[in-house]
């Protein structure tokens, strides 16, 4: 008889740590909050890039259609790594006059920056360095 009790004491342990019998723990809250942290999430990362990278790039590109679209004759400025003077402009393409006097056509979109105007010091420094 003894090993009889043994036996189902030895089954209820067993049983109860298994949790055949728990009745004093709690059911797990409802995972109910997934699918409305992933949108929280997204919608965060969809701010962040918008603020972060396409915002300062429209303003920048803006920019630079406003400073090509206010040029005139006489103007300095970059193209591709060349410097020159605006010679004349056209609807989508602009004349450059280079140094030694050449011109080159160029189209707008190709214009990277619009540069200060020469001062006759600098003029005068690259005449006496050719």
């Amino acid at each position: 008889m003894k090993q009889l009790i043994s036996f189902l004491v030895a089954i209820q342990t067993v049983a109860v740590q298994n949790g055949l019998w728990a009745q004093d723990e709690t059911p797990p809250p409802p995972r109910d909050q997934g699918f409305g942290q992933t949108l929280v999430m997204i919608a965060i990362a969809i701010v962040f890039f918008y603020f972060i990278f396409w915002r300062p790039e429209q303003k920048r590109r803006k920019a630079m259609e406003e400073q090509r679209s206010s040029l005139k004759k006489g103007d300095r400025v970059s193209a591709m790594g060349i410097i020159g003077t605006v010679s004349k402009i056209n609807e989508n393409t602009i004349i450059l006059r280079m140094v030694d006097g050449n011109k080159v056509e160029f189209l707008k979109a190709a214009i990277n920056e619009v540069l200060p105007p020469e001062t006759p010091e600098e003029a005068q420094k690259k005449e006496s360095g050719d």
